[in-house]
Order: structure tokens, then C-alpha cells, then sequence
């Protein structure tokens, strides 16, 4: 169950809706990070409704793990389980693939891992992916992919490009399977693919052709963000997303910095998801509309003011530059807190600010205000 409706464009930039089973979707959108269905820096659900977060994001492998996809399910599934009630997208565990190379061996078959927890032997192909998040519930399921070093030769690349496109397959006929189980709690599943072909352009572009035909929920650029340089990335989107369909939603897989996000946005892009925010703010690395403030610098000592002049998040609604320098300093956890609040805020205001932007047909006058703001250096 879920419908997408362009409702306004401006170049390739879309502002649209996406219903699903668990609300809709006002895009261009951030997805919150919660790798283990939690955003780290001790930030709760009830905090995520007050900052404006529609969509939660979690990791299928991490839930997988620990504390085990089927006690996920015996609790209800993850709405349940987190207690948020808005839409959450799984990812795969393809990305793992990626990031635990070491621990891996990549098989037609799927993939065989170790534990970065306790080492055990974990195996995870499309089918196993699918029962996964179909046991989270999710709203959005990804499927299981080989995420390519950007660095990867072309023989390579091309190779794993063909897999994840058989993988692709499987995880549709699944995703269909699961979906009309009597004991499957989200019976209206989404399932959306994942282009990948690293800095190919050619590659790329062949294998959204592919994944376009399968008349899938939604499709995500994926493999970006991991390497390659913004100038690669922006070149590949570009000449990618005019080859997936206009008519579903598109997602860019990690992305990015506020910079990253109008960039995309400018390209034709729906969905973002970064840990940048939440991970820039539990080192005291706060983002305002004149660029990045590392509130532990000594300048901010006797600083009064809010992290941003105007700001109506939890943080700067009450508290000092200085005390919330003082509290990173004295590891205290509300230290963290703030910061991440305040980051999470400051990229789901800007996404609204996007929206209304596109609505009212001056986005390009938008982003180079921003970015101009953003390099402005005014913040330090």
C-alpha cells in the first residue's frame, strides 16, 4: 500500500508524497539514523516527534544481531518494540557487506559473516535479508546488495553489479511470499531496490535500466559517499537518476552533509539518511546556517548565547554555549544529548525549509543562499 505524488518540480528537483502503511512522507526528507532502533546520544522517540523526524532508520544486520530479529517480532515489531508509530526504512545489511570486508566472504549464494559482537558465523543472502526485516516490520524494507568499494576495478565492479541484480530478483519473489504470510505483522511491506556500479557511469546506468523494469516501491543510489570524491558523486547522480522512474521515490544511501543533501536535492533525489549529524554531535560538532561550530573550543568558555541565534531546538531554547561546552567537556551524557538534538533539528528544519522552498518555486534561490551561509565561516 503506498502511492507517490510529485506535486511539484523545479529542474529535477521534486517535492512530493509517499503514503505508506504508516503515514505519509513529505519529500525531500532526512531519515533519522538509529542504527539498533535508538539514535545514539541517548535521544528517545518522544524527542524525535518534538525535532519533526518523519522517518526513523535502522540496521538490519545490528538488529540481527543484537538483540535478535525474532524477539523484535515476538515484541510486536519495531513500531512497537521503539514505540514510534511514523514510518522506519531497514536497510539491508548489504552495506555490511561493505563496511566489515574483513569479516566477510561473498558468495552467490549471499554472504558469510562474523560477528563484529561475539564472531559468530552469520550467513545472509536475499531470502535471509527479506525474513529479517520482514520480522522488524518495517515500513520500508531495502534489498540485499553488494556495495562496491568506489575504488573497485571495473571487471569487479561489473561482477558484482550482475549478482546484486539476480539478488534483486530474489528478494522480490520473497518480499511477495512473506508479505502474504498469515503471522507477518506488516503485511504491506515496501520493498525498495538499490542501484550500485560505483563511479561507472555506464554500469550505473545499465543496471537502473534493470532494477526500473521490476516495478519496484522505490529505488535508492546507492555505494556513494564511500571514497570517491563530492564532484564524482554529483557527476554520477546526474547522469543515473534520470534513467530510474520519475513516478517512485528516490534515495541516496548515506548522504550526506547539509551540502551533500541541496546538491542531491537539485538532482532529482527524495531520501537521505547520514550519521553525520547524530556522530558530529557527540563530539561537540554542532551545525548552524554559518557553517560547523565545535563547541568545545575555549573561545565558548563565557559564550551566553544559544548554539544558534533564532533556534527553536530543545538545546538552544534553554541552553549556553558555555554550559553545554562545559558539560562535553565534563562528559556528561546531557553534553551529547543537546548536540545531537540540536544537529537532528537543525537538518530536519532545513528539509522543511527545502519543501517549502520547492513549493514556492525558489529552491535554486534557497540553496545558493544556504551554502553561501554555510561557507560564510561566520560559526568559528
Amino acid at each position: 500500500m503506498s502511492s507517490y505524488r510529485i506535486l511539484k518540480l523545479e529542474g529535477r528537483a521534486k517535492r512530493a508524497e509517499f503514503q505508506t502503511v504508516h503515514g505519509t512522507i513529505q519529500t525531500p526528507v532526512f531519515m533519522n539514523v538509529g542504527t539498533a532502533a535508538a539514535i545514539k546520544g541517548a535521544v528517545s522517540t518522544e524527542d524525535l516527534e518534538g525535532i519533526g523526524t518523519q522517518v526513523e532508520l535502522s540496521n538490519t544486520y545490528h538488529l540481527h544481531v543484537r538483540p535478535g530479529d525474532e524477539v523484535v517480532k515476538k515484541m510486536g515489531g519495531i513500531h512497537k518494540f521503539m514505540s514510534w508509530n511514523k514510518p522506519v526504512l531497514t536497510d539491508s545489511g548489504g552495506f555490511q557487506v561493505f563496511s566489515l570486508a574483513t569479516l566477510r566472504k561473498i558468495k552467490e549464494e549471499g554472504v558469510y559473516f562474523r560477528s563484529h559482537v561475539d564472531g559468530r558465523k552469520i550467513f545472509m543472502g536475499p531470502e535471509e535479508s527479506m525474513q529479517i526485516q520482514s520480522n522488524l516490520a518495517s515500513t520500508i524494507a531495502m534489498a540485499f546488495d553488494e556495495c562496491p568499494s568506489s575504488v573497485a576495478d571495473r571487471s569487479y565492479v561489473q561482477a558484482s553489479v550482475d549478482r546484486t541484480a539476480r539478488w534483486l530478483e530474489r528478494c522480490k519473489i520473497k518480499m511477495a511470499e512473506l508479505n502474504s504470510r498469515e503471522d507477518t505483522i506488516n503485511k504491506n511491506q515496501l520493498l525498495f531496490g538499490i542501484n550500485q556500479g560505483a563511479i561507472y557511469p555506464d554500469i550505473r546506468i545499465d543496471h537502473a535500466k534493470r532494477i526500473s523494469e521490476m516495478e519496484l516501491d522505490g529505488y535508492a543510489v546507492g555505494g556513494l559517499a564511500v571514497g570517491e570524491s563530492h564532484e564524482e558523486m554529483y557527476h554520477i547522480l546526474e547522469e543515473v537518476v534520470p534513467y530510474l522512474p520519475q513516478d517512485k521515490p528516490t534515495y541516496l544511501m548515506g548522504v550526506g552533509t547539509p551540502a551533500n543533501i541541496l546538491e542531491g536535492v537539485e538532482r532529482g533525489i527524495d531520501f537521505f539518511d547520514c550519521v553525520y549529524p547524530s556522530r558530529n554531535g557527540r563530539h561537540g560538532h554542532v551545525y548552524t546556517n554559518q557553517g560547523k561550530r565545535n563547541l568545545l573550543n575555549a573561545k565558548y568558555e563565557l559564550d551566553g548565547r544559544p548554539i544558534e541565534e533564532g533556534c527553536d531546538c530543545p538545546a538552544c531554547r534553554r541552553y549556553s554555549r558555555a554550559y553545554i561546552r562545559h558539560l562535553l567537556k565534563a562528559k556528561e551524557m546531557l553534553g551529547m544529548r543537546l548536540c545531537v538534538l540540536h544537529n537532528l533539528y537543525f537538518y530536519n528544519t532545513m528539509m522543511a525549509e527545502i519543501r517549502q522552498a520547492l513549493e514556492e518555486g525558489r529552491f535554486a534561490e534557497y540553496k545558493k543562499a544556504k551554502l553561501e551561509g554555510m561557507a560564510s565561516g561566520g560559526a568559528d
